[in-house]
């Protein structure tokens, strides 16, 4: 309850760290998930790589339904793409692949990034 009350003071790694905690013991909180949304959308451009892979981790592990974050993840993962690690690359794609998020765009430079990486 405290931290719904505090999303709006959050900086990205809390936001993404909140919901990745939640989502590691498999708990839906669907009122958290939809504040750190509206937050979030405000603030993915000053996400580092694995506070982009960590937050759709999270949505798409409790099968929460964010389809605008993921569109500006999405974004914002092809501009720092050269800046992911080989887990928060898989983590990333993971997550689009699960909810069945249409990213052909970020796919293929995740793709190219890992063939880079390997």
């Amino acid at each position: 309850a405290e931290a719904m009350q505090k999303v709006g003071q959050f900086i990205p790694q809390n936001l993404a760290l909140t919901v990745w905690a939640y989502a590691s013991v498999r708990h839906d909180a669907p009122t958290l998930f939809d504040k750190v949304v509206a937050e979030a959308m405000q603030k993915v451009g000053q996400f580092i790589p694995q506070n982009l892979a960590l937050t759709v981790w999270a949505y798409a592990t409790v099968r929460h339904d964010a389809p605008a974050l993921f569109d500006k993840v999405a974004a914002e993962a092809m501009q720092k793409v050269g800046q992911f690690n080989p887990q928060n690359l898989a983590n990333t794609v993971w997550a689009y692949a699960t909810v069945r998020h249409d990213a052909p765009a970020l796919f293929d430079k995740v793709a190219a990034e890992a063939m880079q990486k390997v």
